[in-house]
């Protein structure tokens, strides 16, 4: 559509010029205007600075935007003239005397899809391609064009909704998604009240990061010899199994169903094929450069994300393992210590559960591995590839065993970004919101001796309970034979992804399935039905000891959920403001279908209606709403960490610098953490929905306890 507007523009400005002496209406003044516009669109273009040649052109043009129709309408022409145009080229070792084997690479075809277990199907019209044309995308993977690169330049700082990050690309300050209302509210808020927010992002931006070559090294390395090391998928696909000489249908029934898995199994694995080719393109597209800038944007919460996709440092530990931080510094004595620690909590499994201490004193304890993974990483003991991140490990092995082999470990110059991560983040906001002392305990907001684990405390309070409920007559108490089989089960890790999202509001059934899941891994319970009913049971003893255990934290998920379901039942978003200044208006609405028919199908397009989603609006404002409390948390220490000259980035609740400045970084945060909640969040939050919505009545705020927030300051393992 734009390039449309644009070649009417210049063939207008053109025209003007040709026919001068046809049209004796226009005055000279008014055509060498229009000349000098060709002029000046013609230079940006090639200067590629598109944003301002709409701009100008939009002026000119009284043309209007295609309609949502009318873009499917031509979207499906093209996708229908392809299927007839694109084919298959015959194989090189075809028969010259047979018909050629030509093929369309890609097929119109619909697919039935089951929707429910009450056997209700939809057919979806469906465009696929050729298995031929699937292995091509494979190999030329690496030769696609990406657009949101990393930058060889600082971005543009942020000053508006669309302007800042990328100089010649749109670039958004904060992911849309199409809801009107939010992109709205964003525009309407002075730039002064969003200066935080911009400041928070050109901090991230401004981080310059370079190319670990050698751990790229060793990742080509393996991925050139298949695959199938550190979390690299495998190559090459699984083969699918031979149909059974038998009429015996249930040997056949058996076979089909493992064909099925087995090509489900190979789609995935071509979906991270191309996934991992992706990355390591992006990566040795960037290797020979001193360095690189990723913009940064917001989700609607106020999350930061960086703008490119693929490598990325939220990004899996492959992505991790080839970043380091262009700008380099001498570890020093505290340096030193935190890199080692750094490694034993990569090593993970148990290890970065230790106090520091302890990490440290892993770390030397393996020196001799550590050393081993540096001069051989595929050919000697291989101790690098049992740790739970490996390649981030491998690149900590690299810059530990580089400094104590130099003369002087304390003046060795380290790229290595040392991550601080929160404990169990969520909760930790809960904590701080209720001031709760047993809650702020658990997830290490005072000082302890060794990292509190909040998964292992919660395990213990279940086993109390199955074990008080395995005394039980099973005559009068049923669930007494289940707490009895899971006595030996239950640990850390039976439980953890409950903890974690319940923060988020996992609901029972959603308990249930995780624990069902772990426990079907495990295959100690055989049948089916008794390890669905154990799920059943574990699942209702944790949520009780985590309600137990943080019962301010449930406190005020309920109040959040009571407040958002009084708002949304009068057919409103629920809407807050961040304590940086941020608006957010939660999106869920609605969905209406749109039939339009094309010259392929009829389409259905899901369309946003007015009416809000009431359920949804409910439940997601728990963890929007905290979510948008760790983002300021970590944009505030963004700010705070630029001004204190260090080298910073934030993933979500994970802090990065460099060795040498760990202790100025968790000095930082932990008062930034004391300085967001010593401002009254909750109160706010009331008094907002008091003004939009005068006429309706809220509950009053839940009690808070008598946890003391300035005791964070002095606790090790806050964040650690």
């Amino acid at each position: 559509m734009h390039q449309v507007r644009i070649h009417k523009f210049l063939e207008m400005t053109r025209k003007k010029k040709v026919d001068k002496d046809q049209e004796n209406g226009e005055s000279d003044a008014a055509m060498k205007e229009r000349e000098k516009l060709n002029k000046k669109v013609t230079n940006l273009m090639k200067k590629q600075k598109l944003k301002a040649v709409r701009g100008i052109v939009s002026k000119h043009d009284a043309s209007k935007s295609w309609s949502l129709e009318a873009r499917a309408k031509v979207g499906s022409r093209l996708i229908e003239l392809l299927t007839q145009t694109a084919f298959i080229q015959p194989p090189a070792d075809q028969l010259a005397d047979g018909p050629p084997d030509i093929r369309p690479a890609f097929v119109h075809t619909f697919r039935t899809v089951a929707k429910d277990a009450k056997n209700a199907s939809r057919r979806y019209g469906v465009i696929e391609c050729d298995p031929l044309v699937l292995k091509g995308l494979e190999k030329t993977a690496r030769h696609v064009v990406i657009p949101y690169m990393p930058m060889l330049v600082p971005p543009l700082n942020w000053t508006g909704y669309d302007k800042g990050g990328y100089f010649f690309l749109p670039s958004y300050v904060m992911r849309i998604h199409g809801a009107r209302q939010q992109r709205e509210a964003i525009k309407r808020t002075p730039r002064e009240q969003l200066e935080p927010v911009f400041k928070a992002l050109d901090a991230l931006g401004n981080t310059r990061w370079r190319v670990n070559k050698r751990v790229l090294s060793v990742v080509d390395r393996i991925w050139a010899s298949g695959g199938h090391l550190a979390d690299l998928v495998d190559r090459n696909d699984v083969p699918l199994p031979e149909e059974p000489d038998t009429e015996d249908e249930t040997l056949l029934k058996k076979w089909k169903w493992k064909v099925k898995s087995v090509k489900k199994e190979n789609m995935e694995r071509h979906s991270q094929r191309c996934d991992i080719e992706l990355k390591l393109a992006v990566a040795r597209k960037m290797k020979d450069e001193e360095g690189f800038y990723y913009p940064h944007n917001l989700d609607f919460r106020g999350r930061a994300y960086p703008m490119h996709p693929y490598l990325n440092h939220l990004g899996s530990d492959v992505c991790r393992g080839i970043l380091e931080f262009q700008e380099g510094r001498p570890l020093g004595k505290s340096g030193l210590s935190w890199l080692k620690i750094h490694l034993a909590n990569l090593y993970a499994g148990g290890v970065d559960k230790l106090s520091l201490e302890g990490r440290i004193a892993f770390t030397e304890n393996h020196l001799d591995d550590i050393f081993d993974s540096v001069d051989k990483p595929l050919e000697g003991r291989r101790w690098w590839l049992k740790a739970e991140d490996p390649f981030q490990c491998l690149a900590v092995c690299i810059n530990l065993a580089e400094a104590l082999r130099s003369s002087s470990p304390e003046t060795f110059i380290s790229h290595i970004p040392v991550h601080q991560d929160g404990s169990c983040n969520g909760l930790q906001h809960y904590a701080a919101l209720g001031r709760d002392k047993l809650g702020a305990a658990s997830v290490n907001l005072v000082t302890g001796e060794k990292p509190a684990d909040v998964y292992s405390g919660i395990a213990v309070r279940v086993l109390e309970i199955m074990r008080r409920d395995a005394q039980k007559d099973p005559v009068v108490f049923p669930e007494a034979l289940r707490a009895k089989l899971l006595i030996n089960q239950v640990d850390r890790k039976l439980v953890k992804q409950t903890v974690m999202t319940s923060v988020y509001g996992v609901t029972y059934i959603g308990a249930r399935d995780q624990i069902k899941r772990r426990l079907k891994e495990r295959g100690s319970i055989s049948d089916d039905a008794e390890i669905f009913g154990c799920a059943c049971y574990a699942a209702k003893i944790t949520l009780t000891a985590l309600g137990e255990m943080f019962e301010a934290a449930r406190g005020i998920m309920s109040w959040l959920g009571e407040c958002a379901k009084i708002i949304a039942s009068e057919n409103q978003p629920v809407r807050w403001t961040t304590p940086l200044g941020l608006p957010v208006v939660q999106p869920y609405r609605k969905f209406g279908r749109h039939l339009i028919k094309t010259s392929l199908q009829v389409l259905t397009l899901q369309r946003e209606t007015e009416k809000v989603m009431v359920k949804r609006q409910r439940t997601a404002f728990p963890p929007n709403f905290v979510h948008s409390l760790d983002s300021s948390h970590m944009m505030m220490t963004a700010i705070a960490c630029k001004k204190a000259g260090l080298s910073f980035a934030g993933v979500h609740d994970s802090y990065w610098t460099h060795a040498c400045d760990v202790d100025e970084m968790n000095k930082i945060l932990r008062e930034k953490f004391v300085e967001l909640y010593e401002t009254p969040i909750l109160e706010n939050l009331l008094e907002s929905f008091q003004q939009s919505f005068p006429a309706l009545t809220f509950p009053p705020l839940p009690e808070r306890g008598d946890f003391d927030l300035r005791d964070v300051l002095e606790s090790p393992y806050f964040f650690n």
